[in-house]
């Protein structure tokens, strides 16, 4: 594949900071394909999935505002780069199609009959109003119903089809209403606050929405920092070129446009990047969707807590441990403790932890215990989307948790089908993270990629088929090599805004 780049390819690679080898693997990689993944079994309560008593919630909970208080560090990263589009997936069909009027019952015919109730109402009908010198409930009376959906999603009218999620009327809220992001602030301004008053919170977005997102920040934090009592630092960032990937053709040779490479962005895998240069002790991981008004976020401030401060507890334990076992003064029964730990917090297994003893076994044991750690928050599966948690084999043979989309499991094996059958619960992209060490520097989290795990998806550009590459996914492969714990919350902590239609959900209405 090397001798088929040119200078031009050459040069392109070198200003997006990819090297001809990393290209090559890249394209290897379609061919081989991903492996899926070993699975020993589902992660179920008792069985990978922590349950906290009331008494361990307190505890933890106590834990963390007892971290802020002693100046811990702490920043919200919400990946929020994504457009809106797939939210308006019927409305668009609607809109292009041939039919005047929506179907009965349909997503575009409940919206409209619900139009109403959406925190976006009052621009729609200005949007409409300057577009057809009527409102909203007058083309609505005469059956152009098209023209509502249109003044939604075009670039003539809220444009919210091209616009990122985070910058959507989401909420009524006692002041007016809310985006995604404002929730997102007022959100940390409750659970990530230091002791200095002040919060942190990074964004990924798009080259194309950053402008967009500054003029929001700049007109909605100030009033936020006046109502909370806080000051808000907003860094934000793009995805880097270097983690985009190359695109090929359906017999995996390089897919070009006009003669040039197409490169597509690595998908949120990418992110671990973006999250490597955060300079914070802990790092909450969210969806920029999954917000709800004022008088409905009081599950997920309390389980925010409680995560965060299990993992404070956790970090506390294994920083204990580490310096037990550097101080040279452990007992067989102290590594057989810390042994414990590992396969009751994390789940992790392996040949070593009874095959190994005295000295040996201990610099086993601090090598695992030095990881950049999570907690991860897991649902009852109602329904929704998202991914598993499961306890996977890794390829040194040790057992772990690992959070797994279906696509990389064999669903070929029954052994496999009747795991994913025993599944109770899924994650909804609620994470916290410690990624410093017990010293306080920081880790490299892309030496902790599992770089075995990916996709490769079906695209199309300009009308053209082409295979494209996602890297490991952020809460997927990315953290492989992390040590995770997995921690049950309530449903009522996952509001995840998908279609525009959920904006119709008791959770979502002010």
């Amino acid at each position: 594949m090397l001798n088929e780049l040119n200078e031009t390819d050459l040069q392109n690679l070198a200003t997006r900071g990819v090297t001809p080898e990393q290209l090559n693997a890249q394209v290897e990689r379609f061919a081989t394909g991903f492996p899926y993944l070993k699975i020993y079994d589902s992660a179920r309560c008792g069985q990978g999935i922590t349950v906290l008593s009331a008494d361990d919630e307190v505890k933890a909970e106590t834990r963390w505002d007892k971290f802020l208080a002693d100046g811990g560090t702490v920043t919200k990263f919400v990946p929020a780069s994504g457009a809106a589009s797939r939210m308006f997936k019927s409305l668009f069909a609607f809109v292009d199609g041939a039919d005047e009027h929506p179907a009965k019952d349909s997503d575009v015919d409940k919206l409209l009959k619900d139009i109403h109730k959406t925190a976006f109402f009052n621009e729609l009908n200005d949007a409409v109003l300057r577009l057809h010198n009527k409102d909203v409930d007058a083309l609505l009376a005469e059956g152009n119903e098209k023209a509502v959906i249109s003044a939604i999603i075009l670039p003539d009218g809220l444009n919210y089809g091209n616009l990122p999620k985070g910058l959507l009327t989401f909420h009524h809220a006692e002041d007016g209403v809310r985006t995604p992001v404002e929730e997102q602030l007022m959100e940390g301004a409750q659970s990530a606050r230091q002791a200095d008053g002040t919060v942190n919170m990074h964004l990924t977005v798009s080259g194309s929405h950053r402008e967009a997102f500054a003029r929001k920040l700049a007109e909605v934090t100030p009033g936020i920092e006046k109502k909370m009592g806080v000051r808000i630092n907003v860094g934000m960032s793009e995805q880097k070129a270097s983690t985009d990937t190359v695109a090929v053709n359906e017999d995996n040779t390089l897919f070009r446009d006009n003669g040039e490479l197409v490169f597509r962005p690595g998908g949120h895998g990418a992110l671990i990047q973006n999250l490597n240069d955060i300079d914070s002790q802990v790092v909450f991981v969210k969806n920029i969707d999954n917000v709800v008004p004022d008088r409905l976020r009081g599950a997920t401030l309390k389980y925010k807590k409680v995560i965060a401060g299990y993992l404070i507890e956790l970090h506390d334990r294994i920083t204990n441990y580490i310096n037990m076992i550097d101080s040279r003064s452990y007992t067989d029964g102290q590594l057989e403790e810390v042994c414990g730990f590992l396969r009751d917090a994390f789940s992790f297994d392996a040949p070593e932890l009874t095959a190994l003893k005295g000295e040996d076994l201990a610099t086993y044991l601090r090598v695992k215990l030095d990881r950049p750690l999570r907690v991860c928050g897991m649902v009852k599966n109602e329904g929704e989307p998202g991914g598993g948690p499961y306890i996977t084999y890794n390829s040194d043979g040790s057992r772990s948790l690992q959070i797994l989309e279906s696509t990389q499991i064999d669903l070929s094996k029954e052994e496999n089908r009747r795991m994913m059958a025993k599944a109770t619960h899924f994650n909804p992209v609620d994470l916290v993270c410690y990624i410093r060490n017990s010293a306080g520097k920081c880790y490299d989290l892309t030496a902790h990629v599992d770089e075995q795990t990916g996709f490769i998806s079906s695209k199309s550009f300009h009308g053209r088929n082409l295979k494209a590459l996602e890297l490991p996914g952020l809460w997927n492969g990315a953290m492989s090599d992390w040590n995770t714990a997995f921690v049950e919350v309530p449903i009522e902590t996952f509001n995840p805004v998908k279609t525009v239609n959920d904006l119709l959900r008791p959770q979502h209405q002010g």
